[in-house]
C-alpha cells in the first residue's frame, strides 16, 4: 500500500479555502480515480510544535493507493483536470511526497 501525501506549506502569503478543498476538489478526485482509490484523509493545519508557533502546512491531503503502478495508471489521464482546479481553493505551490505504508 502506497500513500500520496500533498502538503500546502503554510507562509504569510497563502490563501487556501479548506471547505472548497473538502467539498468539491476532493468529490472530483474521488469520481476521478475511482476504484483504484482505496482512501483519503484532509488535516488542516492549527498549530507548530511549541506554544504560539503556527503549522507548517495549512493543509495536507492523504491518498492512499494498492501500488504506485495503481496510483500512476489513474492520476496520469486526469493529472491536468486535477492540478487545473488548485487556482480554485489556493495559491500554494504543494509538496509532493509517495511513501510506501509500512505499519
Amino acid at each position: 500500500m502506497i500513500k500520496v501525501s500533498v502538503m500546502y506549506p503554510n507562509s504569510s502569503k497563502c490563501q487556501f479555502d479548506i471547505d472548497y478543498y473538502c467539498s468539491k476538489h476532493i468529490l472530483m478526485m474521488t469520481e476521478l480515480l475511482g476504484n483504484d482509490l482505496k482512501g483519503k484523509e484532509v488535516e488542516a493545519g492549527v498549530a507548530g510544535g511549541s506554544p504560539g508557533e503556527t503549522p507548517l502546512f495549512v493543509a495536507v491531503g492523504h491518498f492512499t493507493f494498492d501500488s504506485i503502478d495503481s496510483f500512476r495508471t489513474c492520476f496520469g489521464p486526469h493529472a491536468k483536470e486535477i492540478f487545473s482546479d488548485m487556482e480554485n481553493f489556493t495559491n500554494i505551490e504543494p509538496h509532493i511526497q509517495i511513501s510506501e505504508i509500512k505499519i
